[in-house]
């Protein structure tokens, strides 16, 4: 097996390798996550330091992005997302992603879902249109490439991660979705299967800002060689193809420091 190397190896300017090394990625746990050490590696492989973040916290420490990772935040009750957005930290994430600095957060599955009932992201999510729990490799359209968590992909590049959802179906009404085709914010698109019933085949949304992006596959489970879903109708075939969406912010960050 070739062994995968970390970003920060591959950047010559030692300058920037030391930034980069130096990076501080947030993983948020509620009570009922499930992939958040899954999302520390992800942020390690990448070349940065995840740091462990508790949804009682009442600061963010001194992090340079939020990862709020999948999983069943407080079983599901009442909605999914909807008692973790009322979490301490949860104020603090709204606030620095709101703020000039917008500090970068990704929200993956649940994360998404907590990231639209706190309003950061517009729509909801629903009950997939079939009513089950869904798992499987999915492939995905990168459909915006200039947002801080996608920017080491292609415009219209094909990617293979795993989904696993049973609340995954995206919805707004036609005007949200309207502004969200006109202003570029679909970032990621099922291809070929949509597998919940999104929205125009939905996968990812990102606000006007870019910095906030939140999408219901999961990344974190494709950062490694040997470890992630092989290709779908010959489409990808990397299991490494979720790693992009670690190293770009990484190298936005170096970027925001030079």
């Amino acid at each position: 097996m070739t062994e995968l190397p970390l970003i920060g190896e591959a950047i010559a300017d030692a300058p920037a390798a030391r930034r980069l090394a130096g990076a501080r990625i947030g993983v948020i746990t509620f009570p009922g996550t499930l992939d958040d050490r899954d999302a520390a590696r992800a942020v390690r492989l990448a070349g940065a330091t995840p740091v462990a973040l508790w949804h009682a916290d009442t600061t963010l420490g001194d992090v340079d992005a939020i990862v709020i990772p999948g999983g069943f935040s407080y079983g599901d009750y009442l909605r999914a997302g909807a008692i973790a957005r009322f979490a301490p930290l949860m104020a603090k994430v709204i606030d620095a992603a709101n703020s000039d600095a917008k500090l970068p957060v990704l929200g993956i599955c649940n994360g998404f879902q907590i990231l639209t009932e706190s309003h950061l992201l517009p729509g909801s999510m629903i009950k997939n249109d079939h009513l089950k729990f869904m798992c499987r490799d999915q492939i995905l359209r990168v459909e915006n490439n200039s947002t801080d968590w996608t920017g080491d992909y292609q415009p219209g590049q094909e990617i293979t991660v795993p989904l696993k959802n049973q609340d995954g179906q995206y919805i707004a009404d036609e005007k949200t979705l309207d502004a969200l085709e006109a202003e570029g914010r679909v970032v990621f698109r099922y291809v070929g299967f949509n597998p919940n019933g999104s929205r125009r085949d939905i996968a990812g949304i990102s606000n006007a800002a870019g910095n906030v992006v939140g999408l219901m596959p999961h990344p974190e489970h494709a950062v490694e060689a040997g470890f992630g879903p092989e290709s779908l109708d010959g489409i990808g075939g990397s299991d490494t193809e979720g790693l992009g969406f670690f190293t770009s912010v990484l190298n936005k960050i170096v970027g925001d420091t030079k």
